[in-house]
């Protein structure tokens, strides 16, 4: 695992020694991904030069040492991730005449692509990975990113200078460089809470979609030209300089469609529990420590349950909060005492977790809103006092029905939809004007009285889903409300229009005939890449551990596509066939409980603790001046939130960790001057 980063300068307006220092600087602000090797490389004679930080996990050596140039001397590459089935491709490609120096991944990534092309060879690659790749032949650099997204990749120009790398910070490293900030894109974030891909802060900087590759020639560098950053596949008009699928999820559902799974729930979760398997087994290769994380939910017990069938005692790592509505420590404790893992847990306490917030913007490094990003970096941190390499449960939501949207948006809709309207708006309304703390009083009363869909440990955010529900035109608006924060956001970010998404751009949609389907698959493409493994990545490598995630094997995800739906949702629990593999491991009784999600009490610390902090962040006169909201609508938010009338806490994150992001920025910037 390492940080990845260049550019191409055409104009030749820079010597040698000019480009070095320059892609020196690039790499090192990428020191945390790869603390143990640096290397950079430079063809002045076409402005080129590439840089590489390491965290050595497969072979130490230095013959592992980045850039590496392939055997015939015709590529270049620096290359962040993992390559699973090295070995194998290894074996196929020495019978063909490839000779190896060490036993790197990244050898095997070189000659595989002097074989059979970086498309082709990208399509036999099994793991998790983002590279850039100097053709000399052609004159061409191609970025390929792996096909869920595990691994980051942005790529831009900047006043003629084509710029890449696995974090947006390298970019502020170049001379070049002079970001504006982009306002459609910040629109997006206050929808979602992150920015979704194509899309970053920055206009013409842009995030290579997962399963892509971005072919650039010396003259494409110089000037783009005509330019689209949505891949070919995903139905945008052809462009001169454009992204080309090598994977595709939409492929991968209608292949689906064409050929199910038409075997027994009893042969699914055989063939599940084999590739799973061998997924966990493939990531348990390391030349260095491992681990796991280990909540005690479904997905983290099931990749530890099958690393003890592979073979030697777990490390696992949980990190306890005092909090027990939200602790979910002691379900990660008895899930470890019955396995038998080596087991470590770290109590925090409040003002230690409140002291991970300052350093935020910096580690995410745009503005990333999803409020678990601090028990993630802090079990991250937890978990790299210990091993170098942890494997997670991330990606089994997405795949095997996970999420509570999937259960509680059907069951909703399908009691509210045939009413007319305007009643079901009236209703949503109503639901919305009772005081939060009114709702809290009713859900602690009626307790487990109420349907499993409806219980949450977080009344507000059960009250708001449902209300979004019962009052969206269809069911696909209902799903775009529930993940949305800003319903509106144009109304709060000044000059901000949305720019396409998948959610409103009509050539983008998925035909899924089922609901549940549509919402899985939307959310595979979306909320999993640029919300959910954004969160992993920079919460894993900003401590310099490697983050691996068994679920995210690609031949899992396709298997699961052809799952029927009643293998995966049922009776109001999703995870079905899941929960029938790991019922082989750990008893029912330990996992049988509504899902938590890994969250904090975000809501309460607003008013106590970081109540300074926000009213500085959200002073009106303060974002007047800066000029990218409208404090009205933050305001009035902020005293319904303060009064307890209302729980505006996700929307009041977005603008908070927007306002830290910016005041980084400027003195980031204020640092270079």
């Amino acid at each position: 695992m390492c940080g990845i980063t260049g550019f191409i300068d055409p104009s030749g307006s820079l010597a040698r020694d000019a480009i070095e220092r320059a892609v020196s600087r690039m790499a090192d602000t990428l020191r945390h991904r790869g603390p143990d090797d640096v290397g950079c490389w430079a063809d002045p004679g076409c402005g080129l030069a590439l840089g590489h930080r390491r965290l050595s996990v497969i072979d130490l050596s230095p013959e592992g040492h980045q850039p590496m140039a392939s055997e015939s001397g015709r590529y270049v590459i620096v290359y962040n991730g993992e390559v699973y089935n090295f070995q194998e491709l290894r074996r196929e490609l020495e019978p063909l005449g490839h000779r190896f120096r060490g036993h790197s991944d990244t050898e095997v990534i070189l000659a595989a692509i002097e074989q059979w092309g970086v498309a082709a060879a990208a399509r036999r690659f099994l793991g998790m990975f983002a590279f850039a790749l100097w053709d000399a032949r052609e004159r061409r650099i191609v970025l390929a990113r792996d096909r869920l997204g595990v691994k980051p990749l942005y790529y831009g120009w900047a006043n003629g200078v084509l710029m890449f790398a696995s974090e947006l910070k390298a970019f502020r490293a170049h001379p070049r460089w002079s970001g504006e900030i982009n306002r459609g894109a910040l629109a997006l974030f206050m929808r979602h809470n992150c920015i979704p891909a194509p899309y970053s802060i920055y206009r013409d900087v842009h995030k290579l979609y997962p399963g892509t590759l971005l072919s650039v020639g010396m003259e494409a560098a110089a000037a783009p030209g005509d330019f689209s950053p949505l891949p070919v596949s995903e139905g945008a008009p052809a462009a001169r300089l454009q992204p080309e699928a090598y994977w595709s999820a939409r492929t991968v559902a209608e292949r689906a469609r064409a050929d199910p799974f038409v075997g027994s729930e009893d042969e699914a979760a055989e063939a599940l529990e084999g590739l799973l398997a061998d997924a966990v087994k493939r990531r348990m290769v390391a030349d260095v420590p491992l681990g796991a994380f280990l909540s005690g939910g479904i997905d983290s017990s099931a990749v530890v349950a099958l690393m003890q069938a592979a073979g030697g005692r777990v490390k696992t790592f949980t990190v306890g909060f005092p909090d027990s509505v939200y602790d979910e420590a002691r379900h990660a404790r008895e899930v470890a005492m019955r396995m038998g893992t080596d087991h470590t847990q770290v109590d925090m306490t409040p003002a230690e977790t409140l002291a991970v917030i300052p350093g935020l913007p910096a580690l995410y490094d745009e503005p990333f809103a999803d409020s678990s990003q601090i028990p993630t970096f802090l079990i991250s941190r937890v978990a790299r006092r210990h091993v170098t390499v942890s494997l997670s449960g991330d990606g089994g939501d997405e795949c095997f029905g996970g999420y509570n949207r999937y259960v509680l948006a059907p069951a909703v809709w399908g009691r509210f939809c045939r009413l007319p309207r305007a009643a079901r708006r009236a209703a949503a309304g109503l639901a919305r004007a009772v005081p939060i703390r009114a709702w809290e009083s009713f859900f602690r009363a009626a307790g487990r009285l109420l349907p499993a869909e409806l219980r949450n440990r977080v009344p507000g955010d059960t009250v708001t889903k449902c209300a979004d529900i019962v009052a969206a035109d269809t069911p696909d608006l209902a799903y775009r409300a529930l993940t949305s924060h800003w319903k509106n956001p144009e109304t709060v970010v000044v000059g901000g229009t949305e720019p396409p998404t998948i959610f409103t751009d009509s050539r983008r949609f998925f035909r899924q005939a089922d609901f549940v389907r549509r919402m899985m698959l939307t959310d595979l493409v979306t909320y999993l890449p640029d919300d959910i493994l954004t969160k992993l990545d920079r919460a894993s490598m900003g401590v310099g551990l490697e983050a691996r995630a068994p679920f995210l094997d690609h031949r899992i995800v396709e298997f699961s596509a052809r799952l029927p739906l009643s293998f995966l949702v049922r009776s109001r629990t999703g995870k079905h066939l899941l929960r029938r593999v790991l019922y082989r491991h750990v008893p029912p009784r330990m996992l049988d409980r509504p899902k938590q999600g890994f969250g904090l009490p975000l809501g309460r610390w607003l008013l106590g603790p970081l109540r300074e902090w926000c009213e500085a962040l959200l002073n009106e006169e303060r974002l007047r001046r800066e000029g990218f909201f409208e404090p009205g609508p933050i305001r009035t938010r902020w005293r319904e939130h303060v009064s307890g009338r209302r729980d505006w806490k996700h929307e009041l994150w977005d603008v908070l960790m927007f306002q830290a992001w910016l005041e980084e920025e400027r003195r980031g910037i204020g640092n270079r001057a």
